[in-house]
């Protein structure tokens, strides 16, 4: 619920009591393999819209998904929402993340960055390193969406399929970069944020675009 503080994103549960609902679903419907959960892309670092107890109950409803997925799977690695390096200050989102639970291993091995969006991988290397070291917790690391990055972000700060963006690292556990666990392309390149087609449709155009 509240997915966005100005009302574009629709779908979702109706209420948290929905939402656990389904997450008891999806958890059961894991399997035992390995697997890379990133837990709800904006639900932490779009936060501060809501009310402190409209806040306080969305937290707490993402620490209980992060146990429950992790009790379903102990395989399953599950990262929380630490927006991007061009938004909250780490500590800011660090103190929010730890509401939320992320600084638990029961719930969390760590955070996510930079989803569907255009931020260097140094810039959010450097972000996640922040927001981890004011988390405190141990273990934890993060991983970075890397699909449309490879350019960097527009200086105009332009979001809606913006020109010129350029694919990035491809997808590998294998980062040669401390406490980064990933690089992985969230947003499936070609996928419209709205602008160049229909929200979350894919776009022959513009994956040709970012492939060039």
């Amino acid at each position: 619920p509240d997915r966005d503080c100005g009302g574009h994103s629709q779908g979702g549960a109706p209420d948290l009591d929905a939402y656990d609902g389904w997450i008891d679903r999806f958890a059961a419907g894991l399997g035992g393999g390995e697997v890379i959960v990133v837990l709800e892309p904006d639900s932490v670092a779009q936060a501060e819209c809501l009310s402190a107890g409209a806040r306080a109950d969305r937290f707490a409803s993402l620490a209980r998904a992060g146990r429950v997925i992790k009790q379903a799977n102990p395989r399953a690695r599950v990262y929380f929402d630490a927006g991007h390096s061009g938004w909250n200050a780490p500590a800011r989102q660090a103190a929010w993340l730890r509401e939320a639970g992320a600084a638990s291993s029961a719930s969390s091995d760590g955070v996510f960055s930079n989803v569907s969006n255009f931020h260097s991988t140094a810039d959010e290397i450097a972000h996640n390193r922040r927001v981890l070291d004011a988390l405190g917790g141990t273990g934890l690391g993060a991983v970075i969406d890397t699909s449309r990055n490879g350019a960097g972000a527009p200086a105009d700060g332009e979001w809606c399929d913006p020109a010129g963006r350029k694919l990035g690292r491809a997808p590998t556990l294998d980062t040669g970069e401390a406490r980064i666990d990933a690089y992985l392309w969230v947003k499936l390149p070609g996928e419209s944020d709205g602008c160049k087609g229909a929200p979350g449709t894919f776009t022959p155009s513009y994956a040709y675009d970012l492939a060039r």
